[in-house]
Order: C-alpha cells, then sequence, then structure tokens
C-alpha cells in the first residue's frame, strides 16, 4: 500500500510521490551438486520467518515480507515479487526489482530462468514473466488508450557503464534530471512491439554480458545487469500522457576469494563487484539511520539505483542465498543486508505531462511498415548532431527527457518542417557569425591604419619642433649682433 507524500506541480508536469517501504523477499536455492551431502543451516519458521546457524553454531532469525524456500517455484517469486511491480507501471508507477546475493546463489537463474527463451513455463523466470505481464495489460486496455514500450539493457563492469546493444557506447555518462530522476545519457532504446521482439533483444543483449567461471559458478556473471522498461501511456482524447519505468537489477554476486579461486583478470572483476557491493551497503545504511548525506556518488552502481533506493520508485529486493552450511556466514551477511533495507522507506513517482502538443498514434505502435519507413529516416539523419541537441534541451529542461517523451535519440519521430527550421536557425547564425568577422578585420584594417597615421604625426612633430628651435637661435643671434652693431657706432659717434 501506498501513502500520497506530496504532490507538485511544475512545467505542465504532475508529479505525485507515493510513500511505502521498499519489500525485501529471501530465496534459498536447492542444494547444487557441489554441496550435496552438506548439511543444511536453515530452519522454516513460516512463509515469512526463519532461523539460520553459521558454522561456529551461531543462531540469527529474521523476518521479511515473504520467503521463498528450496521447494518453491518460479512462479511463486513472481506473483509476489514481480507481478504487484509490473502492474504499477503500466499505471505509471515507477518500480525497480533488484536480485542481491552470493555468487551462484540462483540470482541470474531467478531473473532469466533456465533460457531468457525457456519454453517450459515452470523454469521462466522475472524477464520473461514480466514481458508476458507487460504485454498482457496492455492488450487487455483496448483501443481506448495507447501505450508504447521502450527497452534498454545496460551492465556495470569494471566501474564502465556498457551498452549491451550497442558495445561501442562503453563508457555511458549517468545524469540526472531534475523532474524525471536518474538518466542514461545516449543508451539505446528500442522499440517493442511485442512479447517475442522483446525477448530476442534480451537474448542478443545477454549474450554480450561479461561472464567468467570460478570455483563456485561454471558462468558467473561478471557485472551488475540492468533491464529497463519505459512504458508510455495515452488515453485517447486527453492531452497527457503519463510514463512509468520499470527497473529490473541483476547483481554481480559477493565474492570470498578463497571459495571462488579467482585469479588474474577473474580476481581483479572481483574487487570491482566487491568494492560496489560494498558501497551499496554503505548506502542502505545511511538511509535507514537517516543521514544527512547518502553516498550515492561512490560508485556507478549506486548512482544508478539513486532513484530506486531513495529516489522515485517502487522498489522489491530479493536476497537469494544458499542453503548449506559451508556458504551460512555469507547467507547471514546478505541477509543483515536485505534486513537493514527493509526499514528503508521509498518513493515512487507518478509523471503526467498535461497540455502535450503530441499524441500517441497507435498506428505507430501497430503498424511494421510504418516503423521500417521511420528507420530508413532516421538513418538519414546526422544522428551524432540530433544526439548532442535533445542531450542539451533535456539537461536545460526545456525538453523532457527520452523516458516522458515521444522524442529520444534513437527512437525520434521528427518532422522535415523541424529539421528545416534547425538548419534555417543554424544557417542565419553562421551568416552572422561570418558577419561579424568582416566587420572585425575591417576595424583591424582601420586601426592599422591609424597607427600609421600617429606615426607620421609623431615624425612631423619632431621636426617642427626642430625647426622651431632653430628658427629662436637664429632671431637670437641677429638680436645680439644689432645691439652690439648700435653700441659700436654709438661710440664712434661720440668719438667724433
Amino acid at each position: 500500500m501506498f501513502d500520497i507524500n506530496r504532490v507538485a506541480t511544475a512545467a505542465g508536469r504532475q508529479v505525485y510521490r507515493l510513500m511505502a517501504n521498499i519489500c525485501v523477499c529471501a530465496r534459498f536455492r536447492p542444494l547444487n551438486s557441489r554441496e550435496d551431502g552438506e548439511a543444511i543451516c536453515i530452519t522454516r519458521s513460516d512463509s515469512q520467518s526463519f532461523s539460520i546457524k553459521d558454522e561456529k553454531d551461531k543462531q540469527y532469525t529474521f523476518t521479511f515480507d515473504r520467503v521463498f524456500y528450496e521447494d518453491s517455484e518460479q512462479a511463486d517469486v513472481y506473483e509476489h515479487v514481480g507481478r504487484p511491480i509490473v502492474r504499477d507501471a503500466v499505471n505509471s508507477i515507477n518500480g525497480t526489482i533488484i536480485t542481491y546475493g552470493q555468487t551462484g546463489a540462483g540470482k541470474t537463474y531467478t531473473m532469466e530462468g533456465g533460457n531468457i527463451l525457456e519454453a517450459d513455463n515452470r523454469k521462466k523466470g522475472l524477464l520473461p514473466r514480466v514481458v508476458d505481464e507487460l504485454f498482457s495489460a496492455i492488450n487487455i486496455c483496448g483501443e481506448t488508450t495507447a501505450y508504447e514500450i521502450k527497452l534498454s539493457m545496460v551492465e556495470i563492469y569494471m566501474e564502465r557503464v556498457r551498452d549491451l546493444f550497442d558495445l561501442s557506447k562503453d563508457n555511458i555518462q549517468i545524469k540526472e534530471h531534475k523532474g524525471n530522476g536518474i538518466l542514461l545519457s545516449g543508451v539505446t532504446e528500442i522499440l517493442i512491439l511485442d512479447g517475442e521482439e522483446a525477448l530476442t533483444n534480451l537474448c542478443r543483449g545477454i549474450s554480450n554480458r561479461a561472464v567468467g567461471e570460478t570455483q563456485m559458478n561454471a558462468e558467473s556473471s561478471r557485472s551488475h545487469c540492468i533491464y529497463i522498461f519505459t512504458v508510455q501511456k495515452q488515453v485517447t482524447n486527453e492531452k497527457r500522457v503519463s510514463s512509468g519505468k520499470l527497473v529490473l537489477v541483476d547483481l554481480a554476486g559477493s565474492e570470498k576469494v578463497d571459495m571462488t579461486g579467482a585469479k588474474g583478470q577473474v580476481l581483479e572483476e572481483a574487487k570491482s563487484i566487491n568494492t560496489s557491493l560494498s558501497a551499496l551497503g554503505k548506502v542502505i545504511t545511511a538511509l535507514k539511520s537517516k543521514s544527512p548525506h547518502i553516498p550515492y556518488r561512490d560508485s556507478k552502481l549506486t548512482r544508478v539505483l539513486e532513484d530506486a533506493l531513495g529516489g522515485g520508485s517502487q522498489t522489491a529486493l530479493l536476497c537469494c542465498c544458499s542453503p548449506s552450511l559451508s556458504s551460512s556466514s555469507e547467507s547471514v551477511s546478505i541477509l543483515r543486508f536485505g534486513a537493514s533495507a527493509k526499514h528503508i522507506k521509498a518513493s515512487s513517482r507518478v509523471s503526467i505531462k498535461e497540455d502535450i502538443d503530441r499524441k500517441l498514434d497507435i498506428s505507430t505502435v501497430k503498424d511494421l511498415k510504418l516503423q521500417k519507413i521511420l528507420k530508413k529516416l532516421r538513418e538519414k539523419l546526422d544522428a551524432e548532431t540530433l544526439d548532442v541537441i535533445l542531450e542539451e534541451f533535456v539537461m536545460d529542461g526545456l525538453l523532457s527527457d527520452p523516458t516522458t517523451s515521444m522524442i529520444s535519440s534513437h527512437e525520434a519521430i521528427i518532422t522535415s518542417q523541424t529539421i528545416s527550421s534547425w538548419k534555417e536557425a543554424t544557417q542565419r547564425l553562421v551568416n552572422t557569425i561570418l558577419e561579424l568577422k568582416r566587420e572585425i578585420n575591417v576595424l583591424k584594417e582601420d586601426n592599422q591604419v591609424t597607427k600609421e597615421e600617429c606615426k607620421i604625426m609623431r615624425q612631423v612633430r619632431k621636426r617642427v619642433k626642430a625647426k622651431l628651435r632653430q628658427a629662436n637661435l637664429h632671431t637670437v643671434l641677429a638680436l645680439g649682433f644689432a645691439v652690439l652693431a648700435t653700441t659700436c657706432l654709438s661710440f664712434l659717434i661720440l668719438s667724433l
């Protein structure tokens, strides 16, 4: 249940914040072949509580929103953890599902199942069930509501955010928009029209994810993987668009080097994983204690999860553990992390943009031929220039970000009139700059002429002064001779 905490309105956008505690669940997988014959460290109480003993025979008791034991089904996990958040995402409430635990504890199996394209319904993980639920919810809405769903997929590997749909984007920047929270700048967004297309793209992205072999897991995830579904909704004849983000996070497993036998590159990956998980633990601790400073920026992982943990998202955390006694100390650490997270109250953001000029076109979602035409049009555009312009508009708040707008850097639908107006404005700016340059050159020439004239004038002035000094000397001499001559003449006359 949610409590309405605050309603804010800005720039035609209403943002409702709904407060709720993070939903925290625990899941224990069955013993694997490596653990056959080992003692079980957990004792069941009920569907919410259990106790666990570590290797020193110390007992701990934990209570969560739901506990899934070894005999639990994938469908059980989805019904309690996934379905409520998916339904809210369709209604424009942001949601996040996080799987956390020791390497080899069943996180990726819980998230993906045996295979993302798994035909056996019993083995399907959260991801394929989320896809099925999204399109089922959309289909029952009928033609009175238009939906658009976009999919992005990234991994955080060695403190770099990599686009799993475009491997050339191996250092995506994390930015924050005042109205829309955390953004992955320039990330690839794929418009998906049905569940089959979504699963095909997810399979392609998963194949690009970094994995490695350890003693704990033959295919251990070496990165944190993040799946982002952006759901945009418009009711026919209403001048507003609402949107919600559904984010699924498959965290890389925490590792003890003496148990995994990690060496070389795998060891360096383990260090990076443990460092980011440690940063996540510090954030959880700070949120629990209501610290004035939350260290979200200490790692890429905590920065990306800022909305999920303390910003604008309904969040579920699933702690995956092994029931074996040999893994009990690691399991206790994971469960303590979950117990701390249970005390955090996160806020879910419902974003509604009103008085929009553009409306979702149902044919845009359903007509494949139109999508092909738009794809060819986008290929002819200067994508790099377009990305820069759109990004600056988003950062300045002049244009809503890809999660709430019909425009994005990779799925833009732009009219020729808009492009033409941009070109005209750019050309006017170029002409103005050229005119200013010409005026500057003319001023430089005039300045040079003035300098030459000043130089000549100084030379003339010096000559005039010199001539004046000579003229004054001649005058003095003439006067002196005249006086002398007069004196001599006077003496001569007197002597006569």
